[in-house]
């Protein structure tokens, strides 16, 4: 009887059907340049993951083998619920086509793996997810700033409904799109799955981290979602006649302040950009581009400390290189200050409550900053 209990109970198990694992946040796209491409997604349960890419020449997304580029590291692949794919190898300017998968790992145990189902974005009742590469020949670049969000969601998604995202390049967003990076739930929640809705599946995004991004028991693994097979999580890319540099201006108090509890060291931190930014800046990616435009969450001025390191840091080797404008966040307030007052070059901080918008060709570069009304807050031109 006691055998026939355990045989049933055995049958029983192995009749019941697998659960369906899922992608529950993105897939999103990271770190797009001319010739490469990371995507980030998560699924409910530990996965292997991997992407399928495809041309964008009309075939059905089925009609062959796509290649397959896997989530994986020194050899072994990733078991995870966090996947990120760095594909390498792409074209400049040229669209690609998608798939991202998650195949369930239901047990390891020494060299027996078991797996449960897979899951994977849509390529068969809807077209499959497209992006294009970055391309520096391109005649002009469509870009759109976005800020200090802190978590709401419904500001979000108003500020950028006045965006027409079938014309842009790429979205910027320059820090403090949380409060406080305390859970995972805490950012796609707060931001990050209404920008997957929105256009970040297939339009890049480029995140300079903010202060409030430092903070939270999570703050350490903020790599781990944006930037994530990055050597840092400040970087230089160049579109068109734009080349961007994105640089991380940690925390607003020095490093001894109570509220970080012994945790920070963004006075070494900064001083680690400055040896990188000297080198970047007299790249030829970055000289040969006819306007040099820098993201910086914390302005150089405001009279904290992060704004002084900035000022004393970053400025002189930015003025020198001949940056054109910086756009900051912050202080929660819209500041547009001409050249000559903090540094050579204007510097714009852009408001919680406002969008910037730009369009830049080889000698014109046209800004406009939107309100939640949607009317116009500023609008200027830099000419070359």
């Amino acid at each position: 009887m006691k055998r026939f209990v355990i045989l049933f109970a055995v049958l029983l198990l192995a009749a019941s059907p697998l659960r369906a694992v899922k992608i529950i946040h993105g897939p999103y796209l990271q770190n797009v340049t001319e010739s490469e491409a990371t995507f980030v997604w998560v699924s409910d349960s530990v996965t292997l993951g991997w992407v399928e890419i495809a041309p964008d020449d009309g075939t059905h997304f089925y009609v062959t083998e796509r290649p397959q580029y896997f989530d994986c590291a020194n050899g072994i692949k990733n078991e995870s619920r966090i996947h990120a794919v760095r594909v390498r190898g792409l074209k400049p300017g040229t669209f690609y086509r998608y798939r991202v998968y998650a195949k369930e790992v239901t047990e390891h145990r020494g060299n027996y793996v078991a797996y449960g189902r897979t899951a994977a974005t849509d390529v068969y009742t809807r077209q499959p997810l497209k992006f294009r590469t970055l391309d520096p020949a391109a005649g002009d670049v469509r870009f759109t700033m976005i800020n200090d969000m802190h978590g709401d969601v419904p500001k979000l998604q108003k500020l950028m409904g006045y965006t027409d995202l079938s014309r842009t390049d790429m979205v910027l967003f320059v820090g403090d799109m949380v409060s406080v990076f305390e859970s995972e739930e805490q950012v796609f929640g707060g931001f990050m799955d209404a920008a997957v809705d929105l256009f970040a599946k297939e339009t890049p995004m480029y995140y300079t981290r903010g202060n409030h991004e430092t903070r939270g028991r999570s703050a350490w693994a903020f790599q781990n979602y944006f930037s994530p097979l990055s050597d840092h999580i400040y970087y230089m890319y160049r579109q068109g006649p734009v080349c961007f540099v994105a640089l991380d201006s940690g925390e607003d108090k020095p490093d001894s302040d109570l509220e970080y509890y012994g945790l920070t060291m963004y006075d070494d931190y900064r001083d680690e950009q400055v040896e990188w930014l000297r080198q970047v800046v007299r790249s030829e990616e970055f000289l040969s581009a006819p306007f040099k435009v820098v993201t910086c969450h914390i302005p150089p001025f405001g009279g904290w400390h992060g704004n002084d390191e900035v000022a004393q840091k970053f400025i002189p080797i930015l003025e020198e290189a001949g940056v054109d404008i910086m756009l900051s966040a912050h202080l929660h307030r819209y500041v547009h200050q001409p050249a000559g007052e903090s540094a050579r070059f204007p510097i714009v901080v852009n408001s919680n409550d406002t969008i910037l918008q730009a369009v830049v060709d080889g000698h014109t570069m046209k800004v406009e900053v939107l309100g939640m009304d949607g009317k116009t807050v500023d609008k200027f031109e830099i000419k070359k």
